[in-house]
């Protein structure tokens, strides 16, 4: 979806991060952002998939800390899912 939706092809890349305002399930005032872009530097987390490297800057760390995002498709809302899966990370 995002490849379509961004247009993206392999080598290119999506860059999650905590923004002010909002919620999620896991942080009051604060919300899920993303943006393309395709310079890794140093990423606290990075996932790739179809050559899309899908990551999470070191500056980013706080908003994530402690989860693991996963993203999946809801029929329901013809869009992404995202969940915060506890990992014990301290």
């Amino acid at each position: 979806m995002f490849q379509d939706e961004m247009g993206l092809t392999p080598g290119r890349g999506v860059r999650f991060y905590g923004k002010v305002y909002g919620k999620t399930p896991v942080h009051d005032g604060f919300s899920l952002g993303l943006t393309p872009d395709d310079e890794l530097g140093a990423p606290y987390a990075v996932t790739q998939k179809d050559g899309v490297n899908y990551f999470v800057p070191e500056g980013d760390q706080w908003f994530f800390k402690g989860y693991d995002l996963t993203i999946s498709y809801d029929p329901k809302v013809d869009g992404p899912k995202y969940d915060y899966v506890e990992n014990g990370e301290l």
